[in-house]
């Protein structure tokens, strides 16, 4: 079993960027495939980013291609997420979430383990 704690979250304005982390405790994190979720009052969970095992593999949601870079430090049991070129509809809260297995997915019903999460707010 594996504990996850989100840090990072803040009030940002548009265009600012942000560095989340997610720091793993419990059993060191190379066995499970990582992502990053986010969600709003009222909607489901949406699946942002996740990153293979290994770190060689990496898969974004359409909505933050080319801005966000999910990135993995094995041996600190830490994945980060660096958020660039914020806007407005950024604002949410992301969860980091952990999965046995080889497969990313998008699905959160996939994932065994979940942090409290970390509100990020991108506002003028």
């Amino acid at each position: 079993q594996v504990q996850l704690v989100e840090s990072g979250g803040g009030l940002v304005q548009p265009g600012d960027s942000l560095r989340l982390s997610c720091a793993a405790s419990g059993r060191t994190i190379i066995t499970y495939s990582m992502a990053w979720f986010r969600q709003t009052p009222g909607k489901e969970r949406e699946f942002v980013a996740t990153i293979s095992r290994s770190g060689g593999t990496v898969d974004y949601a359409d909505s933050v291609k080319g801005r966000f870079t999910i990135s993995r430090d094995n041996a600190e049991s830490t994945v980060y997420l660096q958020m660039n070129s914020l806007k407005p509809e950024d604002t949410a809260v992301y969860y980091c979430a952990a999965k046995t297995g080889a497969f990313l997915l998008s699905r959160p019903d996939a994932y065994n383990y979940w942090g409290q999460g970390t509100q990020v707010t991108v506002s003028s």
